[in-house]
């Protein structure tokens, strides 16, 4: 939601170049990327700013790969440097092994992750895969739905991220050409006001040879368990602050995205939409035409995917008569998406009894019509009434592929 004040503001640009802008005004110290589709363009723009003098007292490190890339940032945080990088796809996952000592030496380093479907087999387009690949590497995840969410979520992550009760590293993951490549009016973030949100780093904890410490070292059996427990903790803490801060920038800056999650047409709603990312958008102007004929029908914005907001989705939906959950993401073998097996999973021990279906959609990018989401929303109306028959399946399968 922007106020209507910014909107004069408002320059049409390219997503990449947003995003860019925003990780330029946080005012990193070291940026190190490998370029890949459809990520190439943020760290294109990342490297003229440096070139042009833009990032003061920031250095971008060129490496061979992705495992490179996350590895120099580790280094770079270790020793209390602000960091940032932007990847892919394939490169996310050649990161993936660094992720976790990334996180398991709680350091904050923030990413843009421009979604990407992953092969086999080759596939450049859009879809959740290669996030969801990573969502037990103890990173945040922060799903946004337009280029306006993607560039406001880069410094309330780095606060976030940066918190001395948290530090654990995280992801702006937005939907790769959708909005990377995407030209549309965005309000830039404007220093000074970045500037006043977010604080310099300051880590309680860094490599100094004035001050020795080590860090990612050998644990045993008798203590390895004790740094997991921490890090989920960690975790726990991250959600008040995800939506304490979404509140601050509101106040600083004129625009809400949500918090954890979010709703549109949420509170009498009797059918409910659930997804996260750039799909929304089109969900809504659905439900739009519902609601124009009468029908109660709303939409929940996962906007944290990990942390994961238990509570606030029992919340949402405690009323409705029945919840489909939208995946561009499979778990193979479960032939379920990873938010809805996550939705059903907080939904089991609570009082909530409300009938959940799903349905995978829109891999490898490919288009999920007006048509498709009003078909969902009629197959969920049967599901309020009469029970569930499927419970989880494709959407706009060409059977004569098969």
């Amino acid at each position: 939601m922007i106020n209507p004040a910014y909107k004069k503001k408002m320059v049409v640009v390219e997503g990449s170049y947003a995003v860019a802008h925003a990780a330029k005004v946080c005012r990193p110290n070291v940026i190190s990327a490998y370029p890949i589709t459809p990520q190439t363009h943020i760290v294109e723009d990342l490297s003229q700013f440096i070139a042009d003098g833009e990032i003061p007292n920031c250095e971008y490190i060129n490496v061979e790969a992705e495992f490179s890339a996350i590895s120099a940032l580790i280094g770079a945080s270790a020793v209390g440097a602000r960091t940032y990088s932007a990847t892919t796809s394939q490169g996310l996952l050649l990161m993936h092994e660094a992720l976790f000592n990334t996180s398991g030496m709680r350091l904050p380093v923030v990413m843009t992750v421009a979604n990407r479907a992953i092969s086999a087999p080759i596939n450049i387009w859009n879809d959740h895969q290669d996030a969801i690949a990573q969502r037990d590497t103890g990173w945040i995840q922060l799903y946004v739905e337009d280029v306006q969410e993607a560039c406001d979520t880069l410094p309330q992550l780095y606060k976030i991220a940066e918190d001395n009760e948290i530090m654990v590293p995280g992801m702006v993951c937005m939907d790769g050409f959708i909005l990377s490549h995407v030209y549309e009016p965005v309000v830039l973030l404007e220093q000074e006001l970045t500037d006043n949100f977010l604080p310099p780093f300051q880590p309680n904890d860094i490599l100094d040879p004035e001050d020795p410490k080590t860090f990612g070292a050998f644990a045993a059996p008798d203590t390895y368990e004790e740094f997991r427990y921490l890090h989920e903790q960690a975790m726990q803490k991250a959600l008040p602050k995800i939506e304490a801060v979404a509140k601050e920038f509101e106040e600083i800056f004129g625009r809400y995205h949500g918090g954890l999650i979010d709703g549109y047409m949420l509170d009498d709603a009797e059918i409910i939409i659930m997804s996260m990312g750039s799909i929304l958008g089109t969900v809504k102007d659905v439900v739009d035409e519902y609601r124009a004929k009468g029908e109660k029908i709303g939409v929940l914005k996962v906007r944290s995917f990990r942390p994961f907001p238990k509570e606030q989705i029992c919340e949402a939906v405690k009323n409705a008569h029945a919840v489909v959950v939208l995946d561009k993401n499979i778990s193979i073998g479960t032939n379920e998406g990873a938010l809805f097996t996550e939705t059903k999973s907080c939904l089991y021990n609570s009082k909530v009894r409300v009938p959940v279906i799903g349905y995978t959609i829109g891999h490898g990018g490919r288009d999920i019509r007006v048509e498709s989401i009003a078909k969902v929303i009629e197959e969920t109306k049967k599901v309020a009434k009469s029970g569930i028959t499927v419970e989880s399946q494709f959407l706009d399968l060409k059977e004569e592929l098969l």
